[in-house]
């Protein structure tokens, strides 16, 4: 028999759905009644006393399809497990001759009882059966044999990644144990919520398109709202906002939101990501540092049951206190000089010496973060506080309290990447409007990345602000910590990709 190209067939299943409505076959109903999940059945059945699943209704979608004459098999796939289905021709005499029409691809409402079959696999056998939706795609399951030595070899699989992100309900169809990455993101989440409002902590939602953006060292996506004739931004960071909620007299705030950056694409960075924020009045970065570890750490033993954690060839012990370390300590042991009183022209030199490729007219802050980044970061695997950052870097942190020069910040590093940054947020109105003020004139020289001022925002810190401690995790990243998934693309069910060629 001539084998079919990709177009033969998807023009077959149309035919095929043609035929199914002339002989009144609803291929689209509205509903079906499903009893029962496929992994209930399967963990439930029991051969001395089958009655429990004497009367079930299955569905799902049909992922292979075995005819043999008077009996037909297939196996069907719901959110968690495939289910092998039989069908006897005797038992369905008015539908049988339609399941010639299905595919692979299709949905079917089964209503049966559930046995073991004589190749001893937990089956339903149809009493009645329905489509519930007739797929006029081809699905690109991989086929499987077995070699002569025994071993099962796989053929034609969906593995080409940037396919997969593109395609992504195709990939959760036919790699459906990619489902778990995202089940445990959800409880990832859930888990940080649980333990936040069990402390009373609220729960906020602050504005995504903002007339000034703020919070962080990033570019921005604009947009332009046509009714009131301006442009806006995307959010890069909750920050401004949360702080304003605790000048406003809340006491301890979080957001877990979509933020948006306008910069590059990478295994760690996506321009949409998911990040969370957290703010509480009276506190300093000491309390959080204590309140960050003892989060990642139950965080991690609730969704993997350990501390333990596997990501790659490295495992990651989460288990609290973690390690702190200040940053120019870091910088002396990894670039091998004290570089705290270096000048930047020094600092240059160190970066050359290295080969660490700078933007022209680098300001400090770009010159320290690069320097740090491209030497001392990658040695930071096991979780890492990297504490007491130059004040350059740092222009919405509180200077340190004993440490002139330096703020009260900490980032946390694991597996060579940052995935927490924190502060004891800067109060003090006139501290924060000269920061704001020098980041304005590192912008104006070119350094699109520092922050704007926002008056706004100066006018809240100026009516009053409480000592307070500020922190922000990377979720996506997390997930990926704790998924042990080596690209951000492989936790964001929906990647931004470059447009397909047409």
């Amino acid at each position: 028999m001539q084998e079919l190209s990709k177009n033969d067939q998807e023009l077959r299943r149309i035919e095929e759905l043609n035929l199914l409505e002339e002989a009144g076959v609803n291929a689209y109903p509205c509903s079906f009644e499903k009893t029962h999940s496929n992994s209930f059945i399967l963990e439930n059945f029991s051969d001395d006393d089958p009655s429990p699943l004497s009367d079930v209704a299955v569905a799902g979608r049909i992922m292979s399809l075995r005819r043999m004459g008077k009996a037909t098999f297939c196996h069907i796939q719901d959110e968690e497990k495939k289910l092998q289905i039989y069908f006897k021709k005797d038992e369905i005499p008015d539908y049988y001759e339609n399941l010639k029409l299905l595919d692979i691809g299709d949905f079917i409402g089964v209503n049966g009882y559930v046995f073991r079959t004589k190749m001893g696999e937990i089956s339903v056998h149809a009493k009645n059966v329905v489509l519930l939706c007739k797929s006029t795609k081809i699905l690109p399951i991989a086929k499987e044999v077995v070699d002569e030595q025994g071993n099962k070899v796989v053929f034609d699989e969906f593995a080409d990644k940037e396919l997969r992100y593109r395609k992504r309900y195709i990939d959760l169809i036919v790699n459906p144990d990619i489902k778990e990455v995202f089940k445990k993101r959800a409880a990832i989440i859930n888990e940080i919520r649980s333990i936040f409002n069990e402390k009373g902590w609220l729960e906020v939602e602050t504005p995504v398109l903002q007339p000034i953006y703020g919070g962080a060292t990033a570019r921005p996506f604009i947009t332009h709202h046509n009714a009131l004739d301006f442009d806006l931004y995307l959010r890069i960071a909750d920050e401004l906002y949360l702080k304003k909620l605790i000048v406003g007299g809340f006491e301890a705030v979080y957001e877990i939101s979509k933020n948006f950056r306008n910069e590059g694409m990478d295994r760690m960075h996506n321009p949409e990501y998911t990040s969370l924020e957290l703010y509480v009045a009276y506190k300093d970065y000491n309390w959080m540092m204590k309140t960050t570890e003892n989060l990642i750490s139950a965080v991690c033993k609730k969704v993997n049951g350990s501390f333990v954690t596997q990501f790659g060839d490295l495992e990651i012990d989460f288990t609290p206190p973690f390690r702190r370390a200040k940053m120019f300590d870091l910088f002396e042991q990894y670039v091998g000089e004290n570089i705290r009183n270096f000048s930047d022209a020094e600092l240059v030199k160190i970066c050359e010496k290295n080969e660490v490729e700078l933007p022209a007219n680098a300001s400090r802050m770009k010159i320290l973060d690069e320097l740090f980044g491209a030497i001392v970061q990658p040695n930071l695997m096991q979780p890492t506080f990297v504490i007491d950052y130059p004040l350059e870097m740092s222009p919405l942190a509180k200077s340190h309290r004993s440490e002139k020069g330096l703020v009260e910040r900490f980032e946390m590093f694991v597996a060579g990447f940052e995935l927490t940054n924190a502060f004891s947020e800067l109060n003090d109105p006139r501290d924060q409007r000269q920061r704001l003020e020098e980041q304005s004139k590192i912008r104006a020289a070119g350094d699109d990345e520092a922050m704007t001022l926002d008056e706004d925002f100066l006018n809240a810190i100026e009516i009053g602000m409480p000592p307070t401690a500020g922190l922000g995790v990377g979720i996506d990243r997390l997930v990926m910590l704790l998924t042990n998934q080596k690209s951000i693309r492989d936790v964001i069910i929906f990647p931004l990709l470059r447009p397909e060629k047409v």
